[in-house]
C-alpha cells in the first residue's frame, strides 16, 4: 500500500478553504485549492516581473515585443505588421512601441531588401544586452522554484500543469488565436 506523504506546511489558501468547507460544502476543496494556489502563484510571478520591468524601465508590452524578436532567432528581426498581429496590437500601438524602443536604442528599423516599401525591426546590441540582463534578473527571482522543489517534483508539476492547460484549451479554446 502506497503511503500518503504529509502535506506541505499550511498556507493562506488553507484558511480560505476551511471557510468554504463550512459555507459552500458542495465545492470540491481539492480543486478549489489548486485553482486558488495557481492564481496566487500567478500574482507572485506578476509582482516579481513588474519589479524586474521597473528596474529596466520597460513596460510589459515592450518586454513582450523584445521577447518575440528574441524568439525569432538571429538576427532577431521581424516585420512590424506580423509582430503587431502576434501581440494583438493595432498598427498605431505597434508604431508607438517601436518608436519608443528605437528612441532608446534597443531596436532599429532596417529596409527590407525584397520590398522597397517594407521594413524590418531588429534588436540592437543594446537591446540584446538589455534582454539578457532582464531575463537574468527575473531568473534569479524564479530560482525559488529550485529551492522549493526537487528535480522530480519540478518534472511532475510541469506534467500536471501541462495536462491542465491542455484540458482548459480543449474545453475553452486557445487564449491567443494568433500564436498559441
Amino acid at each position: 500500500m502506497k503511503q500518503r506523504r504529509p502535506p506541505a506546511e499550511p498556507d493562506s489558501i488553507d484558511a480560505t478553504l476551511e471557510v468554504w468547507a463550512r459555507e459552500l460544502p458542495f465545492l470540491d476543496l481539492e480543486t478549489e485549492g489548486i485553482v486558488e494556489r495557481i492564481h496566487t502563484l500567478e500574482r507572485y510571478v506578476d509582482r516579481t516581473m513588474r519589479e524586474t520591468l521597473d528596474t529596466f524601465e520597460l513596460s510589459h508590452g515592450e518586454w513582450r515585443l523584445i521577447a518575440h524578436l528574441r524568439y525569432s532567432g538571429p538576427p532577431y528581426r521581424g516585420k512590424p505588421g506580423k509582430l503587431a498581429d502576434k501581440l494583438g496590437l493595432s498598427s498605431g500601438a505597434m508604431t508607438n512601441r517601436l518608436d519608443n524602443l528605437e528612441r532608446r536604442g534597443f531596436l532599429r528599423r532596417v529596409d527590407d531588401p525584397e520590398d522597397r516599401r517594407g521594413v524590418y525591426v531588429e534588436l540592437t546590441d543594446e537591446g540584446n544586452k538589455l534582454w539578457e540582463k532582464a531575463v537574468g534578473v527575473q531568473a534569479e527571482k524564479e530560482a525559488i522554484v529550485d529551492a522549493a522543489l526537487g528535480q522530480q517534483q519540478k518534472q511532475e508539476l510541469n506534467d500536471l500543469l501541462r495536462k491542465l492547460i491542455n484540458a482548459f484549451r480543449e474545453e475553452h479554446g486557445p487564449l491567443f488565436k494568433k500564436h498559441e
